[in-house]
């Protein structure tokens, strides 16, 4: 998710050389974790259902779905509708075990269930603009609608304290509203005149929305880096990529705004919380590296 997420922030800055590594290793990690998923699902079948009720069992919608939004950029749409189906699949069964699991006082991964649907309504509204397939376009329009009432359920049940005590996916509670306002671009840039999707009144409901999903994006942003600044948490998490994703997001839903709003303002600070992103990708590697390798060297036999 972090990786192609950047993936796509780096694309829509120009820096497509780049773009297309952060595709390339996004790719790769998206096999390897498919084919680990199957084989859980097939040998661990306990483990599976057991994984697949929390929250981030939901990671495998959305990696699925930014991937093949990625892929859908480069005029591949063959493997970006096949994604789209199996997110599609996978979607509503994930969710739906994730919602009867659901407790209060939940970490950040809880706004998985947001994330997830609105990278459903992403990869539909790119694929519906690209094709010129209407129906797409309405069911991104109805994916996104539900993403945001997911989102104030999870808000609900979403502990406070973790903004200043999680471990990396607090992070979420505010990529969700980036994820949910790139959904308002992507639905706002498939109109055009070979599909009349939206009329005066409809559009304007969603650039209104859509704004303010930005504001209220860069609103979590500045909460939570504060929250990173006064209380620091620098030993290694794997949950710090759920800080790199919800960064990266919210530079591609300002980066995307710009040619879907037709404003300005968001380019410049999306550029620069864009390389924030990339920088902190850097980090979170370099750390993910050091502690495989100490792992990997206690496992070893003396």
């Amino acid at each position: 998710m972090a990786t192609g997420i950047l993936s796509i922030a780096l694309h829509l800055a120009g820096h497509e050389g780049l773009s297309r590594v952060m595709l390339a290793l996004a790719g790769i990690g998206w096999v390897g974790l498919a084919a680990d998923f199957v084989l859980r699902l097939v040998r661990e079948r306990e483990r599976w259902l057991t994984e697949a009720s929390t929250p981030g069992g939901l990671t495998a919608v959305a990696a699925t779905t930014v991937l093949g939004t990625r892929l859908s950029t480069l005029g591949w749409p063959v493997p970006a509708e096949a994604l789209l189906a199996v997110a599609a699949v996978l979607w509503p069964v994930l969710l739906l075990r994730v919602m009867r699991h659901w407790t209060r006082r939940m970490p950040g991964a809880v706004f998985l269930c947001c994330v997830a649907t609105e990278g459903l309504a992403v990869l539909a509204a790119t694929l519906a603009a690209e094709e010129l397939t209407e129906w797409l376009a309405h069911a991104a329009l109805v994916l996104f609608w539900l993403g945001l009432v997911l989102y104030v359920l999870m808000l609900a049940r979403f502990d406070p304290r973790q903004v200043t005590e999680g471990a990396g996916d607090q992070w979420v509670a505010g990529g969700a509203l980036a994820i949910s306002a790139l959904a308002g671009t992507k639905l706002i840039a498939a109109d055009s005149a070979e599909m009349y999707l939206w009329n005066v009144d409809d559009e304007h409901v969603l650039r209104t929305v859509t704004i303010a999903l930005l504001v209220l994006a860069l609103g979590w942003y500045a909460v939570l880096l504060v929250a990173e600044i006064v209380r620091p948490r620098p030993r290694f998490d794997v949950r710090r990529w759920a800080t790199v994703f919800p960064m990266g997001m919210t530079a591609a839903a300002l980066l995307s705004a710009v040619p879907a709003l037709g404003i300005d303002w968001p380019q410049r600070l999306g550029e620069v919380l864009l390389w924030v992103a990339v920088a902190v990708w850097l980090a979170v590697a370099v750390a993910a590296a050091v502690a495989a390798r100490a792992t990997i060297g206690a496992a070893r036999p003396r």
